[in-house]
């Protein structure tokens, strides 16, 4: 990237790219993706044009059927993309197809001219049921993106590798979205992969470590957050059932106060 060229940046996505975890006073998610606007136009000096499609619950297919083409049709100079985060959760995750799927990104972005920036989400897999197995497919579909992106020469920001990131502080209460302190770390590391500087608070460790959970809080835990994804699955329902993506078109985004 350099200093003079003009961005128009296009986000799709699930949660993590949407910004769930990270709202703002009316409730309005903000997230990486925001930020990493703002931050883009603070290292140029100049606004931002900037779009956002992604809606939580999506998974990678429908991601790519649903968001692509109409981030494409915006005719973005860049367009960030992360999907499978949703599709590690279930039972019959797919990674050829996953694998598939972002490939088809990439080369979709690179015949229309568009810079592709690809994302492994970060890493929840210590503090949710099944982590074990949610880790070694992170682990796995990781390894994927970063063999595709060093194919295609493009850029990716790998955050599943931050251990860092791992550590419970970067998370919010339902431990599967990052809160505002990992959306700020996912930021910074976007902006680097990009060759573009951030506030150092971005990328500063998140204090001291949280005390493992004891028996009440993990029975609260299951009950609020765990419960009503399982009875989703089960009537095949979505949390974003019947929402519409919070930056459909073009807003200008000026240079972001650090």
């Amino acid at each position: 990237m350099t200093d003079t060229e003009a961005m128009r940046l296009v986000s799709i996505g699930d949660s993590f790219t949407e910004g769930v975890g990270d709202e703002l006073p009316g409730g309005t998610p903000r997230g990486w993706a925001d930020l990493l606007a703002g931050g883009l136009a603070r290292h140029l000096g100049e606004p931002v044009e900037y779009a956002n499609l992604a809606i939580r619950g999506r998974l990678a297919g429908q991601i790519v059927d649903e968001q692509l083409e109409p981030a494409l049709a915006l005719e973005p100079t860049a367009l960030t993309f992360n999907g499978g985060g949703n599709d590690l959760m279930r039972l019959r995750a797919d990674l050829d197809r996953l694998r598939a799927l972002t490939e088809h990104v990439i080369l979709r972005c690179l015949e229309n001219g568009v810079r592709p920036i690809i994302l492994s989400g970060g890493n929840p897999s210590g503090g949710l049921p099944m982590g074990r197995r949610i880790q070694r497919l992170g682990d796995l579909l990781t390894v994927v993106a970063r063999e595709l992106t060093a194919r295609y020469d493009v850029a990716f920001a790998d955050n599943w590798s931050d251990a860092e990131l791992a550590r419970a502080d970067y998370w919010s209460d339902d431990r599967l979205h990052l809160n505002t302190a990992g959306h700020h770390r996912v930021a910074a590391r976007v902006l680097t992969t990009l060759g573009a500087s951030y506030p150092p608070a971005w990328m500063a460790p998140a204090g001291a470590a949280r005390t493992a959970p004891g028996l009440a809080e993990n029975v609260r835990y299951y009950r609020r957050y765990v419960a009503p994804w399982v009875r989703r699955r089960l009537t095949g329902r979505s949390s974003g059932d019947h929402r519409t993506a919070k930056f459909l078109d073009w807003t200008v985004v000026g240079p972001l106060d650090p």
